[in-house]
Formats: C-alpha cells, structure tokens, sequence
C-alpha cells in the first residue's frame, strides 16, 4: 500500500533527523586532540601485536584471478597473547604457523569487521616473533585492492594487473595490521610470466628465471610505511626514465605509449626538486615511477615510491589532448608527488585526520602550479574548489574537517571536499596569516620529527607555533574541529565626513526553509578588509564583532581582499552599491568573490534572486574566465533544477542572451598557444550553449564534427570535448553509433571516453537505454560503468530512466564495481533527483544503509535532495518573474 505524500515526508525525515543525530552525537563526543601517541591512536584492530617487516612472494593468476600468497611477518608481541587478530577479505588461510612451526594457528575470520582472528594453544611470550601464512586472496575486476584490467591494443586485447589499497584494503592482498598507525617495512617477491615488467614500491633486487615461462621478481625492501601505500603493478609495460638528484624518476605506460609521459617525467623531475627543497628532507627512496594504469580507478594513489594514475590523468598526446590538458597532468602528479611527504613519510594516525594528507597534498599543487606556471593563475581559476566545499560545509549533514571515523566503511566517505577543499583552503589562509616563511619553517621542523612515524592535527599546530611567533591553535582548531562555514557581516556607516566599518560573525547555513536551526558556532577568523581597489587595513582577527575606520563616507570597502579566508560575506545595502560602482575597478578575484557569494546568499535565503541577476549586468563580456566560469556554474544550477518545469524556457533564454555576447567575442576559432583561459572559455561556453539549446552553436558543432569525420585534422583538440558533448546530447541513431563506432577503434583511453560520454549524452530514451544495456557488457572499462549511467540521468536528462536500470541490475552492478557501488554511488547517483518521493526512495533502499559508511552518504543524499527541492520552489519562480519583467 502506497502512503499518502505527507506520511513519507514525515518518515523521511525522521530517519534523516536519526541519522543526522548519530553523526552529531560521534562529532560532539570526540575529545580535544593530543599529540600523536600509537596507543591512543583509534582503530580497530587490538595494539598487543605490532609488525615489524614483511616478507611476501605473491603468485597471481592472470586467467583465473587466483591471488596464491605466503607471508613471513616479524612481530613484536607487546604483551603475552594466545591471539594474533589482523585485517582480511575474501582471503582462504592454508597454514598459519608461529616461530618456524612452533605452534598452528587455528584461524577464524569475520566477513564483517574485515578480520581474521589467530588462536594458539599457548600464549606467545612478551617480544619479537616471525608469524608465516600461506594463504590464498583474489585479483578484483573492480579498482580496489589487487585488480586487473583489460585494454584495447593493436594486437588485441591485453591485460594487466595493478592495485589500489587505500584506504583500507591491502588486506585484500595479503592478510596485514591494515592501520595507518601500524608502520613496518615490506619486502615483496613476485612470481609471473618472464615477459611481463613488474613494478612496485622499491627498485628490483633480483630477477631469475623459474619454472615454465616464469621468473621470480625480488623487489629492495621498502622504509617503514603504512600499508595502504604498498604497489603492485604487472603487465606488458615499458618504462622511460630520468636522473632527478641521485633519485630515478620513471614513467611506466602500457607498450607503445611511453613517448606521451614526456610532459609527465620533465614536470615529475622539477616538482622533486622543489619539494626536497620546500619540505628539507629529501625524497627518501631510491626510484620514483608514476605508473599510468588504462584502467581499475578513476583518479590516482600515492603508492610511495610507485604512484598509479589512470592513464588519461597522466599521459599526454598532442594528438589527440587539448594543450590545456597539460594544467590538470601537471596538478595530479603535483597533488601526488606532495604525499610523497605529507602522508607516506609522515602518515595521519587514523582516518580522522585525512585531511593532513589530501588538504595539504591539494594546497601544494596549487602552489606548485603557481610556482611553475604562474600564467595558469592556478588559484584564481580553480576558485571552484573552494565554492564547492563552502556549498557542502553549509548543510546539516557537513562535519568538521577533523572528524571521527569508526571504521573502514566511514573512512571511505571522508574522501570528499570538505577533507580536500576546505582543508586546502584553510592551509592557504593560514599561511597567509603566519607569513610564508615561517609557515614554511613550522612544515619543516612537522617533517622532521614525524618521519617514518604518524602525526596528528595537534603535533601540526605544535610545529607551526614554536616557528610562526603567533598562536594559531585556536585559529586554527575554529576551523578544523567544527563543521560549518563562517559568515562575516559587514556594514558601513557615516559620521560626518568619516566612514566607519562594523563586522560580525554568523553562521553561514544552505537549509530547506523549514528545517530546525543548527547550532550558531564561534571562530576566529583572519579578515582581510580594505578599500574595493586598494590595500587591506591593519590585520583583523574577528573573534566575535569589530569597529574600525573605513576612510571617507561612501568609499566602497570590500571583505575578503583576494578571497584567501574561508568565509562568506553578507554586505550592508549602502556598502553593497558601493561596490557594484566600483566593480569594474576591482581585482578579478574580489569582483568573482563579490559574484560567488552573492549567489551563495541567494542559495541560503538570504538574497533574493534579482539581487544575483541584476549584478550580472555589471559583467563585462571580457571579463576573467573565472567570472564567468562562476556565472555558467550557476545557469548549470539553474537549467538542471528547472528540468520538467514552466520556468525552463524562460531560464535557458535568458542563460543564452548572457553568454552568447561572451561567446561571440571570441568566437569558435582562436589565435593563441591553445593553452590559456580564452581556450578553456571558448569550451565550457561551447558546451553550455548547447546544454541550453542554442540552436546557432548546435548547428555548427554538428557542421563541426561531420567536417571532423572526414579529416580529423579539422577540429582543433582544443574543441573536441566540447563538440563531441554537444553533437551527443543532440544524437540521432547514426550518430550514437558513429560515436559508439570512435570508441570502439581508438586505443587512447581519453579518446574513448570523450566518445562514450558523448553516446551517453543523448537525450532519446531509446539511446539513453542502449547506452545502460551497454553497462552490462564487458566493452566498457570498469572504470567508467558507473560514470556512463550518471551520464544518461544528468547530461542525458533521464535519471529515472537510470534509476530503474540501477534497481533492476543492483547485484550485477554491485558484483562488478564493488561496496562503492552500493555506498558512495547509488547515493551520489540520487541526488540527480530534486522531489521528496526519491529522497524517500533512497532513504528506504535497503542496500545503501548496510555499513554506517553508506548510512553517512544516505543522509547527505537525502539533505542534498531537499535543498535542490527547497531551492526549485524558492528560486525559479522568483527568477522566472523578474528575468520577465526585465525583457529588453
């Protein structure tokens, strides 16, 4: 029996309100953080046994995914133990013995926990111990532990092996303590036919030939390191080369195509370089390969010693790669190479605090795309970063970005912007509130006394204080130890001739108007204010409210020069017209910080849209792509929330009036490198315009892409995304095959997934379904199933379509992708929808709530679903009204 809307409203938020509840309640029983200390360290696994190194010879099986395996581990036994309890899955245990056969183990293992569990007969004695296992695991079709993948060749399809553990599934290689606390060395031999290349964390000791057509691979042991950073990649692959200090830098491909990791090794070369300088300890291993996998996972891992990229993030090929496509090669392998120090060297403790690896990988890539490429203007053009954590750090279901983590289950959903972005963000303002030397000095004195051992957020600030002559921690503990975005309010007022500026802080929240408030919090916040084109006043810490001159009467003070806080800010009326007249006068980055956070007021209910649209008036047509990247963002917003309404036609008419005087100032065709931002814009414009229908650019990229067909030459690689997805939304039945047919042909992986994005694009339902039947084949990498059928329901505008395709064939997905599938996926995949009906759908799927990891991503789904809801019923009508009332 169906229940009337009002009664699964209520249930739906009374789970929402419970799950919500559960995340507070873990947030507000964490205690304030000590300096790193193992035996406080959470987890899960037991502290009486610690590993010391490991000695390991795997013997995978390419045919049949058998992974055979025997393991010497010497221990420390901290206390007398007749138990030995360490992490394992899918893992068959033949023998497991204790000093050289002195006792058998009777193995019991736990699907659940992940966990297999030793019992001896006799306690084992206080000190060290050699534990040996013999033991069978298996190699995943799915990108997570030991994977394999199979990839189109000119002599075939080809397949090899490679391995992605974090953050918790090395045990699904080799049973192991899989904490990050638990550090020991790894010494891995590898058993594999003689005409495969096998890489791994350390150069190979040795290599001899065995039985058959094998040989046995013996790799140097690796220094002490968590066991999420073991590699292991195998396959038909060659290896190109470079000295970069003593250390040799490589770059491992698939056969054919080392020639494209040219523009990867010369920056892997320089990036080594700055950062044995920037950090003051160098490198610490012999060899550094970045390994491009054309398969398993979408990103890359900073395997030490062995980074694994998907081979579209790593590689470059002039032919078939915009130039642009050299900024996001060089960022990744910055991010990565970054870990090298913060994360492999030096290690969080546990996965509460992530964000020591990935909010300070992310800050140095930036700063080291500033650093080489300064004409990139990497933190202006990726403002994006920090607008989408800001977006997610404003709802109920955010958290801090130190944050508990239960289990390995949870530890997978704190990989999100809130760890990266909002951590980057803050590394960035609090070096600019320390000074960049002492910051630098406080990230040196961090790196040597945590070598080779783990850390904490508390041994950071430690550092950064004894260098910086500033007390940060209560600056940055507001920012760290509680969720939540801060808003600064900032209005002027007139005394005589004098002008005077007043600041207060609130909360910043993007809620449905009807949901209870949250809790107002208090930070310490580095303000920047100043003249709208001039210098900023003395330095401002607002811990609560502020007073201070703010020159003549009617002089336009702007919050946030250069955008570097993480804050909003809310102007007064006479402030803000103000600064609308000095816009033009402004830095691009405070005019976009003026754009972005008058849209973020408008998403809170704390502008109405006109206010938003009529500052769109004061853009020039030439203004910075990062302007207008922010204003495509928003008419994306808006495009996608109207879908199935009356508002539509009139938001997409007036999206295309504003940006097609941009578009037609730069036309279709450029003049320049093909690596600046006028390529960049020329691209996202040529794809939003035909996102919203404009029937001009439809018309020419169609004309485009027939002209491409008969002489590839003749669409520049610059436009080819942007065509592609352009013709593929508006796809018939000969062109989706045509499309489909590109794929299939090319053996570069970013070619085929421009083609099979560009199929899934199409809006036909009958192609929308051809696409997801195709997700059931084995022609689509892995990598990209659950990407295709995000596709049809965003690009291709048929989400139910695509939800009946995910519900009819869950186990199949599921056997295929992994727990991902069931706990990252299908909630990331909901939020496509803006009704409460499917928010209830989701609520109620059974699957998504089995761990408390997919329990976390469920609530955030369901909060994001009623945002869009809440924002559809406030904006678009409002929008709709005034866009009609302004008609020229």
């Amino acid at each position: 029996m169906n229940k009337p809307a009002s009664d699964v409203r209520v249930a739906l938020l009374r789970r929402l309100a419970t799950a919500i509840c559960l995340l507070l309640v873990t947030v507000a029983g964490a205690q304030a953080e000590q300096t790193f200390s193992f035996d406080n360290t959470p987890g899960k696994l037991p502290k009486t046994v610690v590993p010391l190194n490991y000695a390991i010879e795997l013997t995978p099986d390419f045919t049949t995914l058998a992974l055979r395996g025997i393991e010497t581990v010497n221990i420390e036994v901290r206390e007398a133990t007749a138990q030995l309890t360490l992490n394992a899955v899918s893992t068959t245990f033949a023998e497991a013995t204790i000093d050289d056969g002195a006792q058998r183990a009777e193995v019991s293992t736990d699907a659940t926990a992940q966990t297999a569990t030793l019992a001896f007969a006799k306690p084992l004695a206080a000190g060290r111990h050699k534990l040996r296992i013999v033991f069978t695991a298996q190699i995943n079709k799915f990108g997570t532990g030991l994977f394999s993948v199979d990839y189109p060749t000119p002599a075939g399809i080809k397949r090899l092996i490679s391995s992605k553990l974090e953050p918790a599934d090395a045990r699904r290689i080799f049973p192991c303590w899989d904490e990050p606390s638990f550090k020991a060395s790894f010494a891995l031999t590898v058993v594999i036919p003689r005409n495969l290349l096998a890489v791994g964390n350390m150069p190979i000791a040795s290599e001899e030939p065995v039985a058959g057509d094998l040989k046995k691979v013996a790799f140097a042991p690796t220094p002490k390191m968590s066991s999420y950073l073991f590699v292991l990649t195998v396959g038909e692959l060659e290896r190109v080369t470079a000295d970069a200090g003593g250390v040799t830098v490589g770059v491992v491909t698939t056969a054919g195509k080392s020639g494209q990791g040219r523009f990867a090794l010369d920056s892997a070369v320089k990036l080594l370089g700055y950062y044995n300088d920037y950090f003051g300890v160098k490198f610490p291993l012999p060899k550094l390969d970045l390994i491009a996998v054309p398969g398993g996972f979408g990103g890359a891992m900073e395997n030490w010693g062995g980074i694994t990229f998907f081979e579209s993030r790593l590689l470059f090929d002039p032919a078939t790669n915009a130039e642009t496509a050299r900024r996001g090669i060089f960022a990744i392998i910055a991010h990565e190479m970054a870990h090298m120090w913060f994360g492999d060297l030096v290690t969080m403790a546990w996965w509460d605090n992530l964000w020591l690896n990935e909010g300070f990988a992310s800050w140095m890539a930036t700063k080291a795309s500033e650093q080489f490429y300064p004409q990139w203007q990497s933190w202006l053009n990726g403002y994006g970063a920090k607008q989408f954590a800001m977006t997610l750090d404003a709802r109920r279901t955010s958290h801090p970005v130190q944050q508990p983590i239960a289990d390995h289950s949870e530890a997978v959903t704190a990989f999100d912007a809130i760890t990266y972005n909002k951590g980057q963000a803050l590394i960035r303002m609090l070096e600019t509130y320390l000074g960049e030397q002492a910051f630098r000095d406080g990230i040196r004195k961090y790196m040597a006394a945590h070598a080779y051992s783990n850390s904490t957020t508390a041994d950071l600030w430690q550092a950064l204080e004894t260098s910086g002559g500033k007390t940060i921690t209560g600056v940055a503990a507001s920012f760290t130890e509680q969720d939540g975005v801060p808003l600064v309010v900032a209005e002027t007022s007139c005394d005589g001739t004098a002008q005077r500026l007043t600041l207060r802080q609130d909360r910043f929240v993007i809620a449905p108007a009807n949901d209870p408030p949250l809790p107002a919090h208090s930070w310490q916040i580095p303000v920047a204010a100043g003249p709208a084109h001039g210098k900023p006043f003395d330095e401002i810490l607002l811990k609560g409210s502020a007073d201070m001159p703010a020159g003549a009467c009617g002089d336009a003070i702007k919050v946030n020069l250069g955008d570097v806080g993480y804050y909003r800010v809310e102007y007064g009326l006479k402030n803000r017209a103000a600064l609308l007249n000095a816009f033009p006068q402004m830095q691009v980055i405070d005019r976009l910080n003026v754009v972005t956070d008058s849209w973020a007021l408008v998403q809170a209910g704390r502008a109405e849209p006109p206010s938003y649209l009529a500052l769109l008036d004061a853009l020039d047509a030439g203004d910075h792509r990062a302007v207008w990247d922010q204003v495509i963002s928003t008419f994306a917003t808006l495009n996608r929330l109207s879908r199935d309404r009356s508002e539509r036609p009139v938001i997409q008419a007036y999206a295309r009036a504003k940006l097609r005087p941009v578009f037609d100032r730069i036309g279709w065709d450029g003049s320049g490198s093909g690596d600046d931002d006028t390529a960049l814009l020329r691209a996202s414009l040529i794809s939003t315009l035909g996102d919203l229908g404009d029937a001009a650019v439809v018309a020419e990229a169609k004309r485009r892409f027939a002209a491409f067909l008969d002489d590839p030459s003749s669409l520049p690689t610059t436009l080819r995304d942007a065509v592609t997805h352009v013709v593929g939304i508006t796809a018939d039945r000969a062109t989706y095959d045509r499309l489909l047919a590109l794929a299939r042909n090319s053996t570069a992986t970013n070619e085929r997934l421009r083609y099979y994005y560009a199929a899934a694009s199409a809006r036909d339902a009958e192609l929308a379904r051809a696409t997801l039947a195709l997700t059931l084949t084995s022609e689509l990498p892995d990598t990209i199933v659950t990407g295709m059928i995000s596709t049809v329901a965003s690009a291709g505008e048929q989400p139910q379509l695509a939800w009946d395709f995910v519900q009819a064939n869950f186990d199949t997905l599921l056997a295929r992708q992994g727990p991902n599938f069931r706990d990252q996926f299908v909630p990331n995949f909901m939020t496509n929808f803006t009704d409460e009906a499917h928010a209830a759908q989701l609520a109620a799927f059974a699957p998504s709530q089995s761990t408390t990891g997919g329990r976390v991503m469920v609530a955030r789904s369901v909060q994001a679903i009623a945002i869009s809801a809440d924002l559809a019923a406030r904006v678009l009508p409002a929008a709709d009204a005034w866009i009609r009332a302004h008609k020229p």
